[in-house]
C-alpha cells in the first residue's frame, strides 16, 4: 500500500487536492475549482487517491464529499523517516553518496604523479561461523568464488582462479543489471597466484585494466585463515604497487568493493552453516 501511496502523490494536481483536504472535507466541485481542473478529471484523481487509501468519500444528497485520512500520512512520514535514518546510519559508516564522491575527488587530486598510490595498504578482517575447510574452498575454488567476489553493482562474466603457485587469475565484470552482458565489459583484472598454504593462506596479484586496456595498478592480496570450525577468522591484506595517474577512480573504489565482497562471503558461507557473525574492518595507508 505504501508504494501505491507514493505513486498517487507523484502528481502535482493530486498533491494540491491533499493540501486543500488537509483543511476540511470538500466536494468534487470545490476541489475542481481550487485546482482549475474539470470535474471528470478531478473525480479520476480522487479515485486514485482513494484507491491508495489517502482519502475517504461520503455521499450527501447529490454531492460527494472527500476527506483526508491522517493515519496513512503518518505511515508515509514514518517510512520517509526510516529512509532518512538509514542514510544517516550509512553516513556514519562512511558509505554515503557524498562521502563516495569526496573519496573519488580526493584520490583524483592525490594522483599527481606515476606510482602515486604505491604501498597503499588496506586490511580487512571477517569472523565467519562456518567450517574452516568450507571457507577455504570459497576463497580458492572458482565456482564458489563467483558467488561472492564481485561488488553488488557488478557481476562476474569471466572468472579463472587456479589455486597453485603460478596459477592464472582472471576477473572480468559486467553491470549487475545487464544479465546478457550486452553493455560490454566494465572491468577486467588479470594476474597470478604467488603463494599457497592449503587451508590457511593464499596470496595472489592482479592488474586491473583501464578502459584503454593499459594497467591501472597491481593489487597484491594475501588471504589468511585462522581458527577452528565455527570460529574462522579471515584476514585480508591488500597492497598497491605500479599505480598510474589514471587509476584514481579505481583506487577510490577498493575499500567499498572489498567490503561488499567480503560481506557477501560471510553471508554465503554462514547461510550454508546456518549462522551469522559480525564483520570488522581496518584500513591502513602507508
Amino acid at each position: 500500500m505504501t508504494s501505491m501511496m507514493f505513486a498517487a502523490l507523484g502528481d502535482e494536481n493530486r498533491w494540491r487536492m491533499l493540501q486543500a483536504l488537509a483543511e476540511r472535507p470538500r466536494s468534487v466541485g470545490v476541489l475542481a475549482e481550487l485546482t482549475g481542473l474539470r470535474q471528470p478529471q478531478t473525480t479520476k484523481h480522487l479515485q486514485t487517491l482513494a484507491r491508495a487509501g489517502l482519502v475517504v468519500v461520503h455521499p450527501a444528497a447529490n454531492r460527494r464529499y472527500y476527506g483526508l485520512r491522517e493515519e496513512p500520512l503518518r505511515e508515509l512520514a514514518a517510512a520517509l523517516s526510516e529512509l532518512a535514518d538509514r542514510v544517516a546510519e550509512h553516513r556514519d559508516r562512511g558509505e554515503s553518496f557524498e562521502q563516495m564522491a569526496a573519496a573519488i575527488e580526493t584520490e583524483r587530486l592525490a594522483a599527481d604523479r606515476p606510482n602515486w598510490a604505491d604501498d597503499r595498504r588496506y586490511a580487512f578482517t571477517r569472523s565467519i561461523d562456518a567450517p574452516l575447510r568450507d571457507v577455504w574452498r570459497r576463497i580458492t575454488e572458482a565456482e564458489l568464488l563467483a558467488a561472492w567476489w564481485s561488488p553488488r553493482d557488478l557481476r562476474l562474466s569471466e572468472l579463472e582462479f587456479t589455486p597453485a603457485v603460478g596459477g592464472r587469475v582472471v576477473f572480468e565484470y559486467v553491470d549487475a543489471d545487464d544479465p546478457d552482458g550486452a553493455g560490454g565489459v566494465v572491468g577486467r583484472a588479470e594476474g597470478r597466484v604467488d603463494a599457497v598454504d592449503p587451508d590457511r593462506r593464499i596470496a595472489f596479484h592482479t592488474t586491473p585494466l583501464l578502459p584503454d586496456g593499459s594497467a591501472a595498478f597491481t593489487a597484491h592480496l594475501d588471504l589468511a585463515l585462522s581458527g577452528v570450525d565455527g570460529a574462522v577468522t579471515l584476514e585480508v591484506d591488500y597492497r598497491i604497487t605500479d599505480s598510474v595517474i589514471e587509476s584514481a577512480d579505481f583506487v577510490a573504489g577498493i575499500r567499498t568493493g572489498m567490503e561488499e565482497s567480503l560481506d557477501a562471503l560471510v553471508r554465503v558461507a554462514e547461510a550454508e552453516a546456518g549462522s551469522t557473525s559480525t564483520p570488522t574492518t581496518e584500513i591502513q595507508e602507508d
